[in-house]
């Protein structure tokens, strides 16, 4: 009986530990990882002087600094329209950093400093120091800061690449002005690539992110870095749970380089890409959809002098798998200027290797030039078997838009085959069971489609604009 006993006490004491350590893994607790890394985590603001500007806001508001680093963030370059506003008064924006050595730099995103005639930083012991900007990435949105300080707490760096989708992740920062904010949340998603950012894989977490938050660091459950809160989601300017992080790794290769020379160097191929879909990939006999199709190619720059070619679709860069077309550009900017790499493409239904020397993006890329068409069209035709009205441009249109030969799509009627062509497109080549061929007569081109099956998947190359891409046709109707 006294073992049986023993053996009930033994029974019920694991059962209580494995309830206890259920509730401690369904509800986890951030206060040590806060109280071990919190005075890491600074406040920063920054002052910039206006002279001469007054907003384009028709609303007016009080002017806080919590509000003025919300339209700082999401409405650049306009200031509100203040009330009895001076010609010439300060512009003053909250963020967030983090020490990440003891003698005072600090990261931060770029768009917290861009700008600012003054920076100042407040650590968590109400200590208060003048910054200086060593250098900032407005391509990552990374920027390095410098205050005169020693013996400072440092933050524990760890391993983007590691990060789970699913992982609990803390945030400490500045929300509208109030600091040392701690907010928790998991990681969404890895590796998103956003509109105009192309050089970061973003951590989407759902983590309450909030202007003010820009520049802190997002903790993992050890306590450790692992990325820098840079952009929400947002509809109504505050948090609603889409919430963007800069990855440790990529954060720290560019303060590096802005330690070492106050700027970054990237690799770039002078190419215009796109995703390949499932019907580009059937288009050019691609097994699935996977690597990056090239829709133009920069004359004289590296992808040129490599023979990369439009309609190459690039499989394999420096040894490491294109899966979408977002992955190229982080690769090559990644790869320092005039290494030689080499660059797995797939064309004519077939993969070759082409060795590249990888070129520089210059410190602000050029300006682009939009091309206006002038001119009556040469060859008015009548509708094809596309539903399409095409010319041949005059030579004064090809000057203006840079081109050696293709058609104007002067109109898209009704009645044809449904297609993403819009009027001003200019078809450059059409790519029929893998094969691409250059477009430089409508009785070229139409005869080209009258062989065509209608179950048959036909590709354009389109210039639109400054641009080019491709544009697969699926479904023709009878001839």
């Amino acid at each position: 009986m006294k073992k049986l006993f023993i053996s009930l006490a033994v029974a019920l004491s694991a059962l209580f530990s494995l309830s206890s350590h259920a509730q401690a893994g369904a509800l986890p607790d951030f206060t040590d990882l806060v109280e071990k890394q919190g005075a890491t985590v600074v406040n920063i603001s920054t002052t910039q002087i206006i002279k001469g500007q007054r907003g384009g806001h028709p609303f007016q508001f009080d002017g806080d600094e919590a509000t003025q680093e919300f339209f700082r963030r999401f409405f650049p370059g306009q200031i509100p329209n203040l009330p009895g506003t001076p010609q010439e008064f300060k512009n003053r924006s909250l963020g967030s950093g983090f020490i990440i050595s003891s003698d005072g730099h600090i990261l931060t995103n770029a768009h917290v400093v861009d700008g600012a005639d003054e920076v100042l930083v407040k650590l968590t012991d109400k200590r208060e120091f003048k910054a200086k900007v060593l250098g900032a990435d407005k391509r990552t949105d990374v920027a390095l800061i410098k205050i005169e300080a020693g013996n400072l707490q440092v933050a524990k760096l760890g391993d983007s690449v590691k990060l789970k989708v699913g992982e609990w992740v803390v945030a400490i920062g500045s929300p509208f002005g109030f600091e040392n904010t701690v907010t928790a949340g998991i990681v969404s998603a890895k590796g998103r690539s956003l509109a105009h950012e192309n050089y970061v894989p973003f951590i989407q977490t759902d983590v309450a992110i909030n202007p003010g938050n820009s520049g802190g660091p997002l903790f993992n459950m050890k306590g450790e870095v692992i990325g820098i809160n840079s952009q929400i989601y947002s509809r109504s300017g505050g948090s609603m749970g889409v919430s963007f992080a800069i990855p440790i790794d990529l954060a720290m290769d560019i303060q590096t380089q802005l330690k070492a020379k106050g700027k970054v160097s990237r690799g770039r191929l002078g190419i215009g890409i796109q995703e390949v879909s499932k019907e580009l990939a059937d288009s050019f006999n691609l097994a699935k959809s996977q690597g990056a199709l090239v829709a133009s190619v920069e004359k004289g720059a590296a992808a040129d002098k490599a023979g990369i070619e439009v309609g190459d679709i690039i499989l394999k860069f420096d040894g490491k798998a294109v899966a979408e077309s977002g992955d190229l550009p982080r690769m090559v900017g990644a790869t320092r200027p005039g290494s030689k790499v080499v660059v797995q493409i797939w064309r004519k239904g077939a993969s070759r290797d082409l060795s590249a020397t990888v070129g520089e993006i210059p410190d602000e890329e050029g300006g682009t030039r939009t091309a206006s068409r002038s001119g009556k069209p040469a060859e008015p035709a009548a509708a094809n078997r596309l539903g399409l009205v095409l010319a041949l441009p005059t030579a004064e249109q090809k000057r203006a838009l840079g081109i050696q030969h293709g058609l104007i799509v002067e109109d898209v009627r009704n009645g044809g085959t449904r297609t993403d062509l819009r009027a001003g497109d200019v078809i450059l080549s059409v790519i029929i069971k893998g094969g691409q061929t250059d477009v430089k007569s409508l009785a070229q081109f139409n005869d080209l489609l009258q062989g065509v099956d209608k179950s048959a998947t036909v590709t354009l190359l389109v210039r639109r604009g400054d641009s080019q891409t491709f544009i697969t046709i699926k479904g023709l109707p009878d001839k």
